[in-house]
């Protein structure tokens, strides 16, 4: 049997951990540079509110019912979601993470009444990080999501195991919110009169297998009670890192889009080092604002390709830097800068160049520490100089929550 758990409203949840005042209010939190409406509490959604619209659209909804508005806080989400993901390890080891508030655990061996085990991850994320958390469990993943869905309409954690409750529960989920159907699919299948995930079931695999490739099929046997998805415990290394921002405003000047780069290039370096991996290929791109009617829009791209394959930040900010110089038009209004790192490889793979002689350890060394500083105090709490400190280029957040968990000066302090 699988398990998902699948944190409700993840990133108003998060903020609602340490103010309690948004609790039973309208609550949203919003985009990059605070454009759409990313996470909704279910008192907005009752609004009307949906998701990726844009906030200025619905101001009058949103002042007339009082609505609370966030910018995101992604330290603090990613943090959040570190810890539950490791209170979920307490329950198997064979855990998936599948997304920043999604996860797949294999209850294989479990052998208590899988209702009450639902019910006790429950309880635990909720008592020891005040995580609201739906649980769906089934005899495979794609029952298991469909469990999910379930579970959120009724009290929070729903079983399928037995024929009767997968049967009921494949004709109470809508097609085109089964794990794996796609839009495109969706429209095909309702098409030819498939409404629901047990109208799907009942379809030939010859069919499937001609309309929807091997995936379908795939999908089919699951929802059928056939596992063809195992738990994949193991997180691929990423083929290609990226690190983009659009800036609070537009910006013509070389040194504050140089800051920027360098940032998005100490960004990407950090992942790669997470991923124990290395890059040999940055590529840095620029771009006025698309949907501007008074400039004309222009976008601009290189690729810098290192002797040796590398994942220390002066490295690939120094590469990504000589990109940004070839690209680079004076007496233009930028509005987005990014960096993306490719060929991607196993960091004890590196094939050294006798006319590069780099000093490997102390470049380790000093990853380390500066890791470790920012894990410790926040982030970029020790950077290269480039990156500067006046950070003029970040993203609009003008409604940024503290960073409870991830800087020392925001900590709560409680009096007692």
């Amino acid at each position: 049997m699988y398990a998902l758990v699948d944190c409700n409203n993840f990133y108003v949840s998060c903020e609602r951990i340490f103010n309690p005042s948004l609790e039973g209010v309208p609550v949203v939190v919003l985009s990059n540079n605070d454009g759409c409406i990313i996470s909704r509490s279910n008192e907005a959604k009752a609004l009307g509110l949906k998701m990726a619209e844009p906030v200025f659209k619905r101001r009058d909804v949103i002042e007339k019912h009082n609505v609370r508005v966030y910018s995101s806080n992604y330290a603090l989400y990613g943090d959040i979601s570190h810890r539950v993901m490791e209170t979920l390890r307490d329950y198997t080891p064979m855990i998936e993470i599948y997304s920043i508030d999604e996860a797949f655990l294999d209850l294989t061996g479990i052998t208590q009444d899988l209702k009450q085990y639902g019910t006790r991850i429950k309880a635990d994320l909720l008592k020891k990080l005040g995580m609201p958390i739906g649980v769906g469990i089934g005899p495979t993943k794609s029952l298991a999501k469909i469990a999910n869905r379930i579970a959120k309409k009724r009290d929070g954690v729903f079983v399928i195991d037995s024929e009767r409750a997968r049967d009921w529960a494949l004709r109470n989920t809508p097609i085109e919110d089964v794990w794996g159907v796609g839009r495109q699919y969706a429209v095909l299948l309702q098409k030819h009169n498939v409404n629901t995930a047990h109208d799907f079931s009942l379809l030939s695999t010859e069919w499937i297998r001609s309309n929807m490739t091997v995936m379908g099929h795939r999908l089919k046997e699951e929802l059928l009670g056939k596992p063809c998805i195992p738990i994949e415990t193991m997180m691929p290394a990423k083929k290609n890192i990226a690190t983009t921002r659009a800036f609070g405003k537009k910006i013509s000047d070389l040194e504050l889009l140089r800051e920027a780069v360098a940032s998005h290039a100490t960004a990407c370096a950090h992942k790669l080092r997470r991923q124990k991996s290395v890059a040999n290929l940055i590529t840095v791109f620029i771009h006025t604002d698309p949907f501007s009617n008074v400039h004309k829009y222009v976008s601009r791209s290189t690729t810098v390709t290192l002797p040796v394959a590398s994942n220390y930040d002066s490295i690939l900010a120094k590469a990504a830097l000589y990109g940004l110089r070839t690209i680079y038009r004076e007496g233009l209004l930028y509005k987005k800068a990014g960096v993306i790192v490719g060929g991607i490889a196993p960091q004890d793979a590196i094939q050294g160049n006798l006319f590069e002689a780099l000093d490997n350890e102390k470049l380790n060394a000093l990853s380390q520490v500066t890791d470790a500083i920012n894990a410790r105090y926040g982030k970029n709490t020790l950077n290269i100089a480039v990156m500067g400190s006046s950070r003029e280029w970040k993203l609009r957040q003008e409604k940024l929550s503290p960073g409870y968990t991830t800087r020392w000066d925001d900590i709560l302090n409680i009096q007692v």
